[in-house]
């Protein structure tokens, strides 16, 4: 059975991340970059939404019996697959997946530049993400 609470909790971690990074997205490139606590805060909450939404994928997947992820990717793909996440959505944000990556390994080749282009563009696929979740697990109860 899904831990709605698990679910619950990770969407709002998810909210709330978001709303600190639509705050840095609000400034000016030059602002954002003035200050080097600023790209700091975007990668860490960036980091924490991405990880909130393969921890929702992960648990629905072991909990619905849909199989083990290889990747962050096939989390995406599978809940697109299920009929949780609509396909054109999927497409979009399984390239998330990939940033996820970039933060974690590949750290020192994002620029602020290009970190405060990504909050400024993204954020709305989380809050998406988050729509789509939430109408899924009311569904299922």
């Amino acid at each position: 059975m899904m831990n709605l609470d698990l679910i619950r909790d990770r969407v709002d971690l998810i909210h709330k991340s978001i709303a600190r990074l639509e705050k840095l997205a609000a400034l000016g490139e030059e602002e954002f970059q003035a200050n080097a606590d600023n790209y700091a805060i975007a990668e860490h909450h960036l980091r924490r939404a991405l990880e909130s939404v393969f921890d929702i994928g992960r648990h629905i997947m072991a909990k619905k019996g849909l199989g083990h992820p290889v990747d962050y990717r096939s989390i995406l793909a599978t809940l697109g697959q299920q009929g949780i996440l609509p396909p054109p959505f999927t497409e979009r944000i399984r390239n998330m997946a990939g940033y996820r990556n970039r933060l974690v390994h590949g750290y020192a080749e994002v620029t602020p530049q290009e970190l405060h282009i990504l909050i400024k563009t993204r954020l709305e696929d989380f809050q998406e993400f988050c729509r789509y979740i939430l109408k899924y697990i009311e569904s299922q109860f």
